[in-house]
């Protein structure tokens, strides 16, 4: 009808959701990032000398947020690396249905652990330092369920892939840290995607029956 005013547009209850995701992971990540800069500036022993209250004050929030977010310097510094472990059942969900199991699973893992490639002195820290190197074992293992979980929607619900999926996921999240290692230790040393290309080369199946 003429002059009739058009319906109003509909509300996007999810938006605001979104931002406010968006922005808790900003922040987490600012903290986390403050954290590692903190500890890295100390020294060797910087884990130790770095305070909840320099942590919170470098990354632009009160101790009370940080407290929020983190119950350990641990956690925090490894935030980054359990966000990514995180991601990968997601990744590899959102890989193309047909596309070979080995394969997809390279690629999600490629895009997850090397877009942006790792920072080097900061991997050095928490590889050599037992207290991150616990908290990054955590948040690995508790990333292979999902892992796991994507695996077996692609080859299938029955008891033998669901065993196969669960050893295959702990063994890609093994391979990820193996390359991390290795790519430390190497002088000169190629691309981390590369390294990491050709540690997960060494475990995924390879023969056509298994790349369903």
């Amino acid at each position: 009808m003429a002059g009739q005013m058009p319906p109003p547009e509909p509300v996007m209850d999810n938006e605001p959701h979104d931002l406010r995701a968006r922005n808790k992971q900003a922040t987490r990540e600012a903290i986390s990032t403050a954290a590692l800069r903190l500890a890295l500036e100390q020294g060797p022993q910087g884990l130790k000398l770095v305070r909840v209250t320099d942590i919170a004050s470098a990354a632009g929030v009160a101790p009370r947020t940080y407290n929020n977010y983190f119950s350990s310097r641990e956690e925090a510094i490894c935030a980054f690396q359990a966000d990514q472990a995180r991601r990968l059942g997601r990744a590899l969900r959102s890989r193309p249905a047909d596309e070979p199991l080995a394969q997809a699973i390279t690629a999600a893992t490629i895009d997850v652990f090397t877009n942006p490639e790792p920072d080097r002195a900061g991997l050095a820290m928490i590889m050599s330092t037992p207290e991150l190197q616990g908290e990054a074992l955590k948040a690995f293992t508790m990333a292979e369920e999902p892992l796991a979980v994507a695996i077996t929607e692609r080859v299938g619900d029955d008891p033998q892939s669901d065993l196969s999926a669960h050893v295959l996921a702990a063994a890609v999240a093994g391979a990820v840290r193996v390359a991390g290692r290795h790519w430390l230790s190497t002088t000169n040393p190629p691309s981390f995607a590369d390294v990491l290309r050709d540690a997960l080369r060494r475990i995924l199946p390879t023969r056509p029956a298994d790349d369903r």
